[in-house]
C-alpha cells in the first residue's frame, strides 16, 4: 500500500497560480501511476492529470490543457500539479490517487487504488 498526503491548496485569484504536492510514503512510489481528480461540492470526482511511474507519459483533462502541468519526483516520492492561469470554475477539492498499474495513465476514478485526503483550492474572481 501507499499513503497520499495533498497540499499547497488555498485562495487564489483568477489567473492566478498554485502548485500540489502529493507526497507519498510506503511501498516505493515509482511502482504506481499517479491521477490527479477534482471534486466541487454536488458534482463528481472529475479526472485532472495523470502521469505514469517514470513520469514519461502524462494525461490532461481538456478544461485544464494548456494550463496545468503534472510532474513528479521520485526520489522525492512526491508528484506535484501546477496550475497557471486559474479560473473560478477550477475551485474543487483537489484529490492525487496512485494506480498500481503503473505504466498507464488512467482517467477514471474506479481505476485508482490509494487515495489522499483532498486539498482544498479556492479561485476568487
Amino acid at each position: 500500500q501507499v499513503q497520499l498526503v495533498e497540499s499547497g491548496g488555498g485562495l487564489v485569484q483568477a489567473g492566478g497560480s498554485l502548485r500540489l504536492p502529493c507526497a507519498a510514503s510506503g511501498r516505493t512510489f515509482s511502482n504506481y501511476a499517479v491521477g490527479w481528480f477534482r471534486q466541487a461540492p454536488g458534482k463528481e470526482r472529475d479526472f485532472v492529470a495523470a502521469i505514469n511511474w517514470s513520469g514519461g507519459s502524462t494525461a490532461y483533462a481538456d478544461s485544464v490543457k494548456g494550463r496545468f502541468t503534472i510532474s513528479r519526483d521520485n526520489a522525492k516520492n512526491t508528484v506535484y500539479l501546477q496550475m497557471n492561469s486559474l479560473k473560478p470554475e477550477d475551485t474543487a477539492v483537489y484529490y492525487c490517487a496512485a494506480d498500481a498499474s503503473r505504466y498507464y495513465t488512467r482517467r477514471r476514478e474506479y481505476e485508482y487504488d490509494y487515495w489522499g485526503q483532498g486539498t482544498q483550492v479556492t479561485v476568487s474572481s
